[in-house]
């Protein structure tokens, strides 16, 4: 009977990856089954699986088994159970390596301490750093040689493995291991007997650097899905339902399509629906970046997670669970973060074109040496001495030092930095996208200017005693103007329209035109020119009027933050294309981007479009960085090149970008982006001289000339010296 064709999506997690190439290479394996379309991501260690025919998602688990890798498939409910720390057992092979390799490196290197037995105590010493510490490296470059491959920890197993196989040959065959052997702390080149010479303490160092450096990059490594569940804990977590007439409080989990529910001033609304009694203004920033508080009525469809500012409302239920917009936007960062190309680690793209070059050379001098009748011992000892100096121990510091100390001088001054693949891309960064609420501006509405033929003093005084009473964001920016204000008499919120009341005697009307109009009271001239000038800029325009004449013109309105101008010109100067992208309309977009210099803007734009607008610009070819703030931008961070999140942000706009900048002021923009590729270059140089010291003593190993102290010295002058040009960074400005 024919199998039943199926088709589908699914999502498995991998485990053993321990660089990019790993994950391209399981890539390539799911790619080359018959109707799949996988992406594997090494930063999230996940495989997205787009398949359609007889496959099954068992048929993908064992295509990466046999590859080398371990997968899972998702499970039915996932438990919140506490997470597993993923950097425990590297840090306890970190401490295991530390507390025995030190002893093993101060005794090679002090001959003071150099008693009659040990290199034996070396040994035992080294052992376990060799085994259970480089066990890691050695089972990845198994993997990688079962598919012809060559990366950083097939170096490092080779280099160990030479090291501490040589070192037991020589302490049990050859002289080594006679009591009251000592390393000479000499520096001569002559040719020597390799049977006299242990490298122990080369072994045990590369190891315990090596390990160093991934313990520190694992921990700065994203924690994917962090964006996601901070997404989903936007929402409310119960609700107020109502069941014949009564309300009952259950989790949001319960409520069901058609269920009426009751949100209170300043409670989340639990999730999409459609207003069935009542009228406020809702707070829907997060989701839209839209400063200004939406006004909705009976009828008015409202979105899951954002927040009542005003009246009593009861709505029903439209989506729930994975239909709600909150649900779609988890989506489009899942999608954005698995789409993200990781940047493949230098140190592997360099490994992969030496590692070869070093086995060829030691091929090459054991040849050599056999060919020319000098006997296997010394053919052995060359070979080996070339595996041995050829294993860069500073490599394994390059990236992690400049990062730690890059991250830290970053946190100083309000930079957070995710990981070492957030550098890459700052060095190639083209375009600057910047949401306009919360980044460019405050994201607070304030009073900006009173147009009046009254004492100005007066008109603030009694709009603001008014307004005080109100819950009203616009209210709010009019009240802090005013200060200290008169109490109010007769005070009434009329729906929709603004406030009114009696204050000192006077009956003061404040709010829109309409509410004017209802009382008969006309604008002259003057202020409806005021009023719609501040329209035009996309302002909010408040008309004040008492004792049935119209005073004055409130423009309430988001402001620019001070630093925002001066960030934009640095911006320049880095040569970025400053971009301006918000969910608000196109006046009030058009005069912030006029206030701040900004040329190209883009408004009026829904959150989901937020990721077409980046996917567009990075498909004209430009490298794009974003920078937001709201839960509205959290997919477009994630979607773009290089995601910088305000720290006074959002949890999930921090979670799904790469850098945050904690000050929320944009002239940290600059600074993380100047401070990234300033790091980014130091990584490099120490990659290089980390090499450069290695290829240095190469020659002098295929002669056969390598002392144990020129390859020890080798080893630590080339990571003091990686160590010294990190710390370079704690100058930056």
């Amino acid at each position: 009977m024919a199998t039943e064709a199926t088709s589908g999506t699914i999502e498995i997690s991998i485990g053993g990856m321990t660089c990019a190439s790993c994950a391209a290479r399981i890539e390539r394996k799911l790619n080359k089954l018959d109707g799949v379309e996988a992406s594997v991501n090494y930063a999230t260690e996940k495989a997205r699986i787009s398949y359609a025919g007889d496959l099954t998602p068992a048929d993908f688990v064992k295509v990466v088994e046999d590859t080398g890798y371990t997968a899972e498939l998702p499970r039915a409910q996932e438990e919140p159970a506490a997470e597993d720390d993923p950097t425990k057992t590297l840090r306890q092979r970190l401490i295991t390596a530390t507390v025995l390799a030190v002893p093993v490196i101060a005794l090679a290197m002090i001959p003071a301490l150099q008693f009659t037995y040990w290199q034996w105590l070396s040994l035992a010493l080294a052992g376990p750093v060799v085994t259970y510490a480089a066990w890691p490296f050695h089972k990845a470059a198994w993997t990688n040689l079962r598919h012809g491959a060559a990366t950083m920890d097939t170096l490092i197993s080779l280099g160990v493995g030479a090291a501490f196989l040589w070192s037991l040959y020589a302490l049990f065959l050859g002289t080594a291991g006679t009591p009251g052997m000592t390393h000479g702390f000499t520096f001569t080149i002559e040719r020597m007997a390799g049977t006299g010479n242990i490298y122990l303490e080369v072994a045990a160092g590369v190891t315990m650097f090596i390990l160093a450096g991934r313990y520190f990059e694992a921990r700065s490594k994203r924690r994917a899905g962090a964006a996601l569940k901070a997404l989903l804990e936007l929402g409310a977590k119960d609700v107020a339902v109502l069941r014949d007439g009564r309300e009952v409080r259950l989790p949001t989990n319960d409520l069901r399509v058609g269920d009426k529910f009751v949100v209170r001033p300043g409670e989340k609304i639990a999730t999409d629906g459609v207003i069935e009694e009542g009228s406020s203004a809702v707070d829907a920033s997060m989701l839209t970046g839209e400063s200004v508080p939406v006004e909705v009525g009976v009828g008015d469809s409202v979105v899951g997670a954002t927040v009542n500012a005003g009246g009593r409302l009861v709505v029903r239920a439209t989506r729930i669970g994975s239909d709600t917009q909150l649900a779609q936007m988890a989506r489009l960062v899942e999608e954005a973060q698995n789409g993200k190309a990781e940047v493949q680690r230098l140190a592997d793209r360099i490994s992969a074109v030496f590692v070869p070059i070093v086995i060829a050379l030691a091929v090459g001098t054991l040849g050599f040496w056999l060919g020319t009748g000098n006997g296997a011992g010394a053919a052995f000892t060359a070979a080996v001495a070339v595996l041995i100096i050829a294993c860069p121990c500073a490599l394994g510091l390059a990236t992690p030092t400049a990062l730690l100390v890059g991250t830290g001088r970053g946190a100083q001054l309000g930079i957070l930095i995710k990981g070492p693949e957030v550098l890459e891309s700052t060095r190639r960064v083209d375009t600057v996208v910047l949401d306009k609420t919360g980044t460019v501006t405050t994201g607070q509405m304030s009073l900006v200017s009173v147009h009046t033929a009254e004492d100005e003093a007066e008109v603030l005084k009694l709009a603001g005693a008014l307004e005080h009473a109100s819950e009203h964001p616009i209210a709010k920016a009019i009240a802090r103007a005013a200060g200290e204000v008169p109490a109010v008499e007769d005070f009434q919120n009329v729906e929709g329209l603004g406030v009114q009341g009696v204050v000192d005697g006077h009956a003061v009307l404040v709010g829109r035109e309409k509410l004017l109009n209802d009382w008969s009271v006309q604008l002259d001239p003057a202020l409806t020119e005021a009023k719609e000038a501040a329209e035009q800029q996309g302002r909010t325009a408040v008309l004040v009027a008492w004792d049935g004449k119209a005073r004055g013109v409130l423009v309430v309105a988001d402001t620019v933050k001070p630093t925002s101008k001066e960030a934009i010109a640095g911006l320049r100067e880095l040569g970025l294309r400053p971009v301006l992208l918000t969910g608000d309309n196109e006046a009030a977009a058009r005069t912030v981007a006029a206030e701040v210099g900004i040329d190209e803007v883009i408004a009026e734009v829904l959150p989901a479009d937020k990721v077409d607008v980046v996917k567009r610009l990075q498909d004209e070819g430009r490298v794009v960085a974003m920078v937001g703030d709201g839960v509205n931008d959290a997919a477009a961070l994630a979607q773009a090149d290089l995601g910088l999140a305000m720290g006074t942000g959002t949890d999930v706009a921090i979670e799904a970008s790469d850098l945050t900048l904690v000050r929320g002021d944009l002239n940290a923009a600059v600074d993380a982006i100047r401070l990234s590729r300033r790091t980014l270059t130091t990584i490099k140089g120490n990659l290089f001289w980390a090499f450069a010291y290695n290829v240095a003593a190469l020659p002098l190993a295929a002669l056969g000339l390598l002392n144990p102290m020129i390859a020890g010295a080798a080893m630590a002058f080339s990571s003091v010296f990686v160590v010294t040009n990190s710390l370079r960074l704690r100058a930056f400005r």
